[in-house]
């Protein structure tokens, strides 16, 4: 097992370990200052000595990887009997933390304005030749919070330094797997192919693993389930019906039919019935989504069906009807996130809008 570091350590050189940012179940993560190119760097490196040349396998995969939507590999090196990567420090957090702490569930112009940037990033590598293996939310990363300024996946191969952890779990049942947080946290997002035999991982795998991200972001709910219950419906690709929330507004049904439609079809049991990665660019490039900046209020002034939002920071008022609240409706006092739009009735009109957590 391989020891934390501490901070002020420099490495190489020329990075100076800052503070721990992070830690997985298969690595630890550092924020560093590179003291040669002046800026700020995310260092990671394994806990587990044995998964090491595992490691360095993952880092040569991301590092032929290279798009907006991909964190950047920069530099690899090795310090006495460690090994590290270098990679882009994202100024932010995963897209648990982001958006799934936040909110219950997203509406479909947001989900659909996810859904792309990821199927890009996701496009780019399989083009490299590369298979992530474990898409799950928390290798998501967000720079900007709630205003989602970029979207970036992260850790590409991990999951082949955990393929032993995986195995010793699912073979000891479910207080394998309740202990082991790496499986508890990959396996509501695993394709089932990938459960029944890690050999037949593929790319069409990572379809699958997008799939159900978005299934959880639309909808709040993991489409499987989680923890042992959830294997055997993710081996009979079982999933209960979409919320009756997504349909029942006449603001969000036409959309939420189109992206559920790409999401089912990213979710077939059969890897070849997937479509490729570039094919779910191209449906998700056929969505309807504004790039419209979604900002936070507050609910003051509620009446029948309208009323106004007090924006952040400025007070102003922001109209609102109640056929724009997506998902539970909130009262009074309640803190929303929305987007907001040019009205010629004075103030401006919000939709769609999201009760916070």
């Amino acid at each position: 097992m391989n020891g934390k570091i501490d901070n002020g350590a420099v490495l190489a050189g020329r990075y100076v370990v800052d503070s721990q940012i992070g830690e997985g179940g298969m690595q630890y993560v550092y924020k560093a200052y590179d003291q040669t190119l002046c800026k700020f760097i995310a260092l990671k490196t394994p806990k587990d000595s044995s998964a090491e040349k595992r490691f360095i396998r993952s880092a040569q995969s991301a590092a032929k990887v290279n798009h907006p939507n991909v964190a950047k590999t920069l530099d690899y090196f090795e310090e006495g009997d460690q090994k590290f990567l270098v990679e882009e420090l994202i100024f932010g957090a995963d897209l648990s933390a982001s958006l799934l702490a936040h909110v219950e569930a997203a509406d479909p112009y947001i989900t659909a304005h996810i859904f792309h940037h990821i199927a890009r990033g996701l496009a780019a590598s399989h083009h490299a030749g590369v298979i992530h293996r474990d898409l799950k939310p928390t290798n998501i990363m967000v720079s900007g919070g709630l205003k989602l300024e970029a979207i970036k996946i992260t850790d590409f191969g991990i999951a082949k330094l955990a393929e032993r952890e995986f195995e010793e779990a699912i073979d000891g049942g479910e207080e394998s797997i309740g202990n082991s947080k790496t499986v508890l946290g990959a396996l509501p997002y695993m394709a089932p192919e990938g459960i029944e035999d890690k050999n037949r991982i593929s790319m069409a795998s990572d379809i699958w693993s997008l799939g159900a991200m978005m299934h959880e972001i639309i909808t709040g709910e993991k489409p499987f389930g989680a923890g042992l219950k959830a294997i055997p419906q993710i081996l009979k690709g079982s999933r209960g019906a979409y919320p009756a929330f997504l349909f029942s507004n006449n603001q969000f049904r036409g959309a939420n039919t189109e992206v559920t439609s790409v999401i089912d079809q990213c979710l077939r049991l059969d890897p070849a019935d997937r479509p490729t990665a570039d094919e779910l660019v191209s449906a998700c490039s056929n969505l309807c989504y504004p790039e419209t900046q979604r900002i936070l209020g507050r609910l003051r002034d509620k009446r029948y069906k309208w009323g106004f939002i007090a924006e952040n920071p400025t007070n102003r008022d922001v109209f609102y009807h109640s056929d724009s609240f997506y998902g539970t409706p909130p009262v009074e006092g309640d803190e929303v996130w929305f987007a907001k739009y040019p009205s010629q009735m004075g103030a401006d009109r919000a939709h769609p809008v999201i009760k916070l957590k």
